[in-house]
């Protein structure tokens, strides 16, 4: 299981001052609700998603976080949870996240330039294996193009940020920049989302 806070903020072509930074803290959401305005898909196999806001006294931003909580072991299987209403092509995503178990996965992932479940690029830190990689999801067949073998702590916060432009790709931990690379698969804008 994953807990996580999000914020999502838009940059290049002027988009900051136009688009100020949105931030979601879940706080408004009951405990074992699904907050509104995201859409909850799987890219692989395995069964239903099960996204909901859990209670976590730990949390950096307030006490509610949103986790997948399926018990499905299904490998290659990813859960996405994908923000309504916000179709962008440069932008930088953000996410704090806690792995807390897991026994196929333990991981968090930002997405970015969305056009389905099965088309999109998405930067993952994953605790058991010790990484943090970037992928490009087409036809629902993932493809690492980039990444760096680097601790990624069970049971404590950190942030995983993405930043997308044009065909440029950073990929940071806990502010730290990891690692740039670039790519030209999905040029047009998309969706963001966990």
């Amino acid at each position: 299981m994953l807990l996580a806070e999000a914020a999502f903020m838009l940059v290049g072509d002027g988009a900051r001052a136009q688009n100020p930074p949105r931030r979601f803290d879940f706080e408004d959401v009951a405990v074992g609700g699904q907050p509104q305005g995201f859409t909850f898909a799987l890219t692989g196999g395995g069964g239903p998603v099960h996204w909901a806001v859990l209670d976590d006294p730990s949390a950096p931003a307030g006490p509610k976080v949103l986790a997948e909580t399926s018990k499905d072991r299904t490998d290659a299987r990813f859960p996405l949870a994908i923000l309504d209403g916000m179709s962008v092509r440069d932008v930088a995503v953000s996410v704090r996240f806690r792995p807390v178990s897991g026994t196929v996965d333990q991981a968090a992932g930002l997405v970015v330039r969305l056009r389905d479940a099965r088309n999109y690029y998405i930067a993952r830190a994953n605790a058991l294996e010790g990484n943090v990689r970037l992928y490009r999801v087409v036809n629902g067949r993932r493809v690492q193009f980039a990444g760096v073998d680097t601790r990624v702590p069970r049971d404590l916060w950190q942030a995983l940020g993405l930043q997308a432009a044009g065909e440029r790709f950073s990929v940071s931990l806990d502010g730290r920049e990891l690692f740039t690379t670039t790519d030209r698969t999905f040029a047009e804008a998309g969706k963001v989302g966990l």
